[in-house]
């Protein structure tokens, strides 16, 4: 649902809107059919408790479901024009001329975390090298720091600043589909005690295919919440986790694990909430709109030379100075004339020095 990139959806994004919606849809019919079916014959005859247990719980769910889906992730904003061009040069600089019909070599840079080398990727479509764990998400078409994984049932990518709220929705909706899933069979055996159980079925036919359905969903979403624990238990996200990014014989170990169960668990989950680095006040123009619809090449020109910054090579400085030297100022095109005092006449000059000598 957090689509900041583009204001027009494309048909995968409508896909992913009406996954949310089902599944918004599946929890609230699922839920209200509790109530209105089961609720009240147990609150009657077991504790009338059960139903307000069941709607805070439910309140939970949901808003954890919306805050998973209409809050930013954590996305990265794109590089400016200028900025580009300037990682292009550096880019360039470094590299120096590569031979035709060579593949030029990666752009990645190296940077140190607790004494392991990690490497920073570099962003073909947002022209940034991504910082640790961000990843760019080909739905969203966004970078996205600390990237999980993008789900399509909250219609969001599950990144750095929502991942907790993620986490909280799936172990309150596992916890609501087993409370739901294990009342329904306390009522089920309450009224089979009085009038048999094949009585208890005809009297009410939507219990078993409320079963069923709870059954199959308590697999899958317990499931998917078990995987995220394990997940968090190692500082670990699902991509790192798919791409195995810290496994195997030639990996290295994972550099952001404090070696530690509850140390780990209190990062990702009680860890500060990170403020998102995008512009909400920014509006998109609309001859933005129409080069977007209709790209057409264009042609910039910078009308002042680019200053090296701490981050750049010493071998790029001095081909940056020198492109800077060639681009001559408009005053150097247009020279202003200046005024050449007139020459002096013979005879003036002899006065003055007669003058000179009188008076010493």
């Amino acid at each position: 649902m957090f689509f900041p990139q583009s204001c027009m959806m494309s048909s995968l994004q409508m896909r992913i809107c009406r996954k949310e919606s089902s599944c918004c849809v599946h929890i609230i019919l699922k839920t209200l059919f509790f109530f209105l079916c089961r609720c009240p014959y147990l609150a009657v005859h077991l504790c009338p408790a059960i139903p307000v247990f069941a709607v805070l719980l439910f309140l939970f769910v949901m808003a954890m479901l919306l805050r998973t889906s209409f809050s930013d992730p954590g996305v990265l904003p794109r590089a400016l024009p200028e900025e580009a061009t300037f990682i292009e040069m550096e880019i360039e600089a470094a590299n120096g001329n590569v031979p035709a019909g060579q593949r030029p070599p990666p752009r990645i840079r190296n940077v140190q975390i607790n004494n392991q080398i990690v490497k920073l990727k570099y962003c073909y479509t947002c022209k940034i090298f991504r910082p640790p764990r961000a990843s760019h998400c080909s739905i969203c078409d966004n970078c996205v720091d600390r990237f999980d994984h993008h789900c399509p049932w909250v219609g969001n990518c599950v990144g750095k600043r929502n991942y907790r709220y993620f986490y909280l929705f799936t172990l309150s909706l596992s916890l609501l589909t087993i409370y739901i899933f294990t009342f329904d069979i306390v009522h089920v055996v309450m009224r089979s005690m009085n009038g048999g159980f094949l009585n208890t079925l005809k009297e009410t036919p939507g219990t078993v295919l409320e079963v069923l359905v709870c059954f199959f969903t308590l697999w899958s979403v317990v499931g998917l919440t078990g995987f995220h624990t394990y997940l968090i238990s190692l500082n670990q996200t699902t991509n790192e986790d798919i791409k195995g990014s810290w496994s195997g014989k030639n990996r290295g170990q994972n550099p952001y694990s404090h070696k530690n169960i509850i140390k780990n668990c209190c990062e990702v989950l009680c860890g500060p909430t990170y403020p998102s680095v995008l512009d909400r006040r920014g509006l998109l123009q609309e001859d933005t709109l129409i080069s977007s619809s209709n790209p057409v090449p264009q042609t910039t020109k910078t009308t002042a030379p680019l200053i090296p910054n701490e981050h750049t090579p010493d071998d790029a400085k001095p081909s940056i100075a020198a492109s800077a030297e060639k681009s001559p100022s408009p005053k150097e095109e247009h020279p202003a004339a200046t005024k050449v005092p007139p020459l002096a006449s013979p005879e003036t000059d002899a006065e003055t020095s007669i003058a000179k000598e009188r008076a010493h």
